[in-house]
C-alpha cells in the first residue's frame, strides 16, 4: 500500500517537436493536488481511492476498511513509515478488533525500491498519464480514473511491479 499525488502541471517525458525547438506547455500552476492511496497484491489485483486533498490518518483508516471490503478477507499490508500511518486514529481502529482480520508491516526506512507499489505510480505517471494536459482537477480525474482503469486490466504488469521490488512474499 502506498499513495500519491498527481498535479496538474503535466509529467512531459518526451514531445515531437521540431529538434532544437524547446517545446513550451502553457498550464495553470498550482500547489493543489489529486492524491490516491492504492493497495495491490501478488495476484495483480489493485484497489484505489482517490480524494482531492491532502490525506490523513482518517483516510488510512478509511481505504484500510475500503481494502477489507474490496479483498474479502484477512490482510497483511505492507505500507511506509507515514505519519498518516502512525497517528493515533490508525491505532484506534486497530484496537478496535481489527487486529483479526488486519495484519500491518512497515517497510525499512527510506527503502522505496522494495515497495511494489511505487511500480504503480511510475506507470501511471510516466506511461498511462505522460504530457497529459490537464486543463482543471475535474479533466484531472477523469484521465486518472481512466488510466487507473487501464491498469487494473493489467494483472500481469501489476504482478511485474512485486518482481521490480524482488519482494519475497
Amino acid at each position: 500500500m502506498d499513495e500519491a499525488a498527481f498535479y496538474l502541471l503535466a509529467g512531459v517525458v518526451r514531445t515531437y517537436a521540431p529538434c532544437g525547438e524547446t517545446p513550451i506547455l502553457k498550464v495553470f500552476q498550482t500547489r493543489d493536488h489529486l492524491s490516491v492511496m492504492s493497495g495491490i497484491t501478488p495476484a495483480g489485483q489493485l484497489a484505489t481511492r482517490t480524494r482531492a486533498r491532502a490525506l490523513t490518518s482518517l483516510d488510512s483508516v478509511a481505504f484500510l476498511r475500503h481494502l477489507y471490503w474490496y479483498f474479502g478477507s484477512k490482510l497483511l499490508v505492507i505500507w511506509d513509515g507515514a505519519s498518516i500511518h502512525r497517528a493515533t486514529e490508525v491505532k484506534d481502529f486497530l484496537a478496535d478488533g481489527w487486529t483479526k482480520v488486519i495484519h500491518l508491516e512497515r517497510f525499512p526506512a527510506y527503502a522505496p525500491e522494495l515497495n511494489p507499489d511505487e511500480g504503480v505510480w511510475q506507470h501511471l505517471k510516466h506511461v498511462e498519464l505522460r504530457n497529459v494536459c490537464c486543463i482543471n482537477f475535474a479533466h484531472l480525474s477523469i484521465e486518472l480514473d481512466l488510466a487507473i482503469r487501464r491498469l487494473r486490466r493489467r494483472s500481469d504488469l501489476i504482478q511485474s511491479f512485486f518482481a521490480g521490488a524482488e519482494l519475497n512474499l
